[in-house]
């Protein structure tokens, strides 16, 4: 005859000083975690991050650009190498080993959601590794032009001319062709102006550069050029040449102001007419009739 063997029951983990002391370990190993994690974020923030900023500060001077985006860069490091460092004294490296393929799994499964913003972050690399691209450069792609404020991880963000702040992706810059109108040192700048056909156009070339040499701002060397460039059916179209030192887009504004009342104030005393009225012919037969159907 075959017995039948009392059921067992297990018995719910102790209540107090008793029960909490089953979970000491998992208590040690946090605390060990967030001590480890702790140390080598205050590490690498307060001591790598200022020596790394102050040799890139050293090679690259006046380049805010690669300083700003290291720093950034370096903290954002610290940050990974703290949680694994922090999971190893924590006693959590086998359990980060042995999930190997899970982490793989989501690394891929990141990466492919993700695709845009690491395009852009990688994008943003490539821009602040490129000494030709900076803060405070003034840029231009498609039809927005402005100056580059900050250059991060992902976006680059730029002040245009009326003064609103663009937020542009870092791919859009990276995939597109970028003109520097103004860039580093002397820069050129071309004026068009219109005389009219009976004006004395070799006596008007010599005050379109006089007035360039006058205007405080523009370089004497290389000397103030003036050429006639087209002959109009209104005008004749004189380009002017000149050159300024260290251009900021301000400093542009106000120059060719300067220059332009200048150049309008010489002509004037000297009665040469600047880009003078169109003038139009008109032909054509005016026929009136006189209607007398009505009999009167």
């Amino acid at each position: 005859m075959a017995t039948v063997e009392p059921a067992t029951t297990t018995s719910p983990p102790p209540v107090g000083p008793a029960g909490l002391a089953d979970y000491g370990t998992l208590v040690v190993r946090g605390a060990w975690f967030f001590a480890g994690f702790l140390g080598v974020v205050l590490v690498g923030w307060f001591v790598v991050e200022p020596l790394v900023s102050r040799y890139v500060a050293r090679r690259n001077r006046n380049n805010p650009t690669i300083e700003e985006a290291v720093s950034r860069y370096v903290r954002l490091g610290s940050l990974v190498v703290a949680f694994f460092v922090a999971a190893g004294v924590a006693g959590y490296g086998d359990l980060v080993g042995d999930s190997a393929l899970v982490i793989a799994a989501a690394t891929l499964a990141v990466g492919v959601a993700g695709q845009t913003v690491i395009g852009s972050i990688v994008s943003g690399l490539v821009l602040v590794a490129d000494p030709e691209f900076n803060v405070g450069d003034y840029i231009k792609w498609g039809d927005t032009e402005g100056t580059v404020q900050s250059i991060t991880l992902r976006v680059t963000r730029v002040l245009t001319p009326n003064g609103e702040l663009v937020t542009v992706p870092n791919t859009t810059l990276t995939s597109g062709a970028v003109t520097r109108p103004f860039g580093r040192g002397r820069h050129r700048v071309v004026e068009r102006v219109g005389l009219a056909y009976e004006a004395d156009v070799a006596d008007a070339l010599d005050h379109l550069t006089d007035a360039a040499s006058a205007v405080e701002g523009i370089e004497s060397a290389p000397t103030p050029k003036a050429y006639v460039d087209d002959l109009g059916s209104d005008a004749v179209v004189v380009r002017v040449y000149y050159w300024i030192e260290d251009p900021r887009r301000r400093g542009i504004f106000e120059i060719r102001s300067r220059y332009a009342r200048t150049v309008k104030e010489r002509l004037d005393a000297a009665g040469i007419e600047i880009s003078p009225a169109s003038k139009r012919e008109l032909r054509g037969r005016i026929e009136v009739s006189d209607d007398t159907s009505d009999g009167t």
